[in-house]
């Protein structure tokens, strides 16, 4: 039987970082991410960034954003809104134009510096869902870079996602994990941005250098998994262990790299960047990529061992 080509399968766009996010049909690829990707972050009264290792109740946050968001080159006017919605609380609009106030010492990890500030009324409203004195932030690519670490991507930085502009996965390692899971866990649990079909299972592990139309993703390094995965995505409850644990007996770095020494990792998916410089002069061309759309492996590793951690 002909091997059926590697396609996109689903696009994931997580608008508010931790939050839940939004399957599209397409998405513009930017520097950074893909367009309005971990754009916005909760923050504390000390403006230090909320998770769902803290704050699991994130994950029950929808976003939606306008259907003509998703097309390349679109403008916000005043009419313009990411509508916010949360059990037990009022949808909140937040426009999408440029905002006119800024908080300064925000943090998240290493990073420290600016970002716009959304304002009381949405303050308020991550308050009062939270329990705790809350604010809503918008990252400000104008004034600030958060750099991906230089030791696997020199060069590159992201918005408020953890370390890299895009992460890929396939459905293939998601059934295989689910194979061995006594309860099977989509997609959700491991928020990529890019869903691959048609791929063997962890076949993702290998790819040093992927095409999808005209633009070019280099692989940066195996995506380490902090305990988020273990948090159920529909209701914002943790599990205590799962699939964490089962993925530590076939997907920890000592199974995966016996011959380096162990740090406890545990890996699913590819983190990537968009390596502009070879892609269609500067990436002057279409930037928009489509679920259905074919990927081509330019380049690979020879085996899982070889793989940056």
């Amino acid at each position: 039987m002909e091997e059926q080509a590697l396609k996109i399968k689903s696009i994931f766009i997580y608008p508010i970082k931790s939050c839940r996010g939004i399957s599209v049909s397409q998405a513009t690829v930017t520097q950074t991410g893909f367009q309005w990707d971990r754009y916005w972050l909760v923050v504390n009264y000390k403006g230090r960034a909320y998770t769902q290792k803290v704050e699991p109740k994130l994950a029950l946050i929808e976003s939606e954003l306008p259907k003509e968001a998703f097309l390349e080159d679109w403008k916000p006017t005043k009419n313009s809104f990411l509508v916010v919605r949360a059990p037990g609380m009022r949808p909140l609009k937040i426009p999408l134009t440029k905002p006119s106030s800024v908080a300064e010492g925000v943090s998240m990890w290493e990073w420290t510096g600016s970002a716009f500030d959304e304002g009381e009324e949405a303050a308020k409203w991550f308050s009062d869902y939270l329990g705790k004195q809350s604010r809503l932030v918008r990252f400000n690519n104008e004034t600030e870079t958060r750099p991906s670490p230089p030791e696997y991507a020199a060069g590159y930085s992201t918005t408020f996602a953890n370390t890299f502009p895009f992460m890929v996965s396939s459905q293939a390692s998601l059934d295989k994990l689910n194979t061995i899971l006594t309860e099977p866990v989509p997609i959700n649990r491991f928020r990529p941005n890019i869903l691959v079909d048609n791929c063997d299972p962890f076949g993702e592990d290998l790819w040093d250098e992927i095409k999808i139309n005209d633009l070019v993703l280099q692989g940066v390094r195996l995506c380490s998994r902090c305990k988020l995965p273990t948090v159920n995505q529909e209701t914002g409850v943790p599990d205590a262990a799962e699939p964490i644990e089962t993925l530590m007996k076939f997907r920890s770095d000592k199974v995966l790299m016996p011959h380096k020494k162990p740090h406890g990792k545990v890996f699913f998916g590819k983190d990537m960047v968009w390596n502009w410089n070879i892609t269609n002069n500067q990436g002057k061309g279409n930037k928009t990529i489509k679920v259905g759309d074919s990927i081509s492996v330019l380049r690979m590793i020879s085996s899982v061992s070889e793989a940056a951690v």
